[in-house]
């Protein structure tokens, strides 16, 4: 399969998502009761993010369809994604979302991987220059900025990362964060960046301890990419030569085979596959913060080859995984 998103690549996954984000049930929904009044309906408590197995799904789910709508505005399924966005993204359904958040129950609603990925589609739509792109990027502003003002209320208490790859990794949330922050808050971007580096300025010599057995992120990558992001070019190298220094012997060796996928009807089993997709993302990530006479560079071209050749044959097939690599699939290729 090809790694770059060409056109027929795009189409695929856009007819993907249109067949997932409206999709309510079945539905694994995050939800606390207070009482019998409290039991809803997901389309009920959301009426944008109702679908796609899962909020946090659905609202990356969106996120490919917009940024594949920007990128092949001609694709053949480019008018239903505009029809569907304009029936869904209202200023009436984003008031709804922000009604949930406003639970006192809702605190922790989503955190830290939903809050991300809300912010990280606010900044995809920031990006469209058609009317009705801007159209949706406006109505969709006043969510960003519940999200926004949660990290920054939740950051300064935050004394340690979570390492884990699951949705749970605060290294991922903040490298999409810093795609919303740095163009569209600064006053986030700044608590991120100081995030970051209080966590993980001082990693030595990382062991990954992975995978295990339901994680879609790589914890050790994901530290690399974060930190590639929020350091100078310079300082990057210097940070990265002593948290991997053994790569270029191909140690640690875990980080560069893709992980085996034993059973794709299995939830947690097919996050493997979203784990050497994400995988892939950040070898990718990770060359470009590297000098070209790196030899490093081949080491981490050859390991992100191989993982995407791993996972993208498997985007689409079941739905435990159709309602969501392709938004990981989609990071990967778009890293080229």
């Amino acid at each position: 399969m090809t790694q770059s998103l060409d056109a027929a690549l795009a189409s695929r996954f856009a007819a993907t998502a249109l067949g997932h984000v409206t999709r309510e049930y079945p539905n694994h929904i995050m939800h606390v009761l207070t009482g019998p009044q409290d039991a809803r309906t997901p389309r009920d408590m959301h009426p944008i993010f109702f679908g796609s197995f899962d909020w946090h799904s659905c609202v990356h789910g969106w996120w490919t369809l917009f940024t594949l709508y920007r990128l092949h505005p001609d694709m053949a399924e480019a008018p239903h994604i505009r029809a569907l966005a304009d029936e869904i993204f209202t200023p009436e359904a984003v008031a709804g979302e922000a009604a949930y958040l406003a639970r006192p129950e809702a605190r922790g609603f989503e955190r830290p991987y939903g809050w991300a990925w809300l912010l990280m589609l606010a900044a995809e739509l920031e990006r469209h220059d058609t009317d009705e792109g801007r159209r949706w990027a406006v109505t969709l502003r006043p969510l960003a900025q519940i999200f926004a003002d949660r990290f920054k209320a939740f950051l300064p208490l935050a004394d340690y990362p979570v390492r884990v790859g699951t949705h749970y990794n605060t290294a991922f949330a903040l490298r999409l964060t810093l795609d919303y922050a740095d163009v569209h808050d600064p006053d986030l971007a700044a608590p991120c960046r100081e995030a970051a580096r209080r966590w993980h300025m001082n990693d030595r010599d990382c062991q990954a301890w992975e995978p295990s057995q339901d994680e879609f992120l790589s914890s050790s990558l994901m530290e690399a990419v974060l930190m590639r992001r929020v350091l100078t070019a310079e300082d990057f190298r210097i940070w990265f030569d002593a948290f991997l220094p053994a790569l270029t012997e191909g140690r640690p060796a875990t980080l560069l085979s893709p992980a085996r996928v034993s059973d794709r009807t299995d939830g947690k089993i097919a996050h493997l596959d979203g784990l050497n997709l994400s995988r892939g993302w950040c070898w990718r990530e990770i060359i470009a913060g590297l000098p070209s006479d790196d030899p490093r560079r081949a080491v981490a071209q050859k390991a992100a080859a191989i993982h995407l050749d791993a996972a993208l044959p498997h985007v689409t097939g079941d739905y435990m995984g159709e309602h969501w690599l392709a938004s990981f699939a989609l990071l990967a290729l778009l890293a080229a």
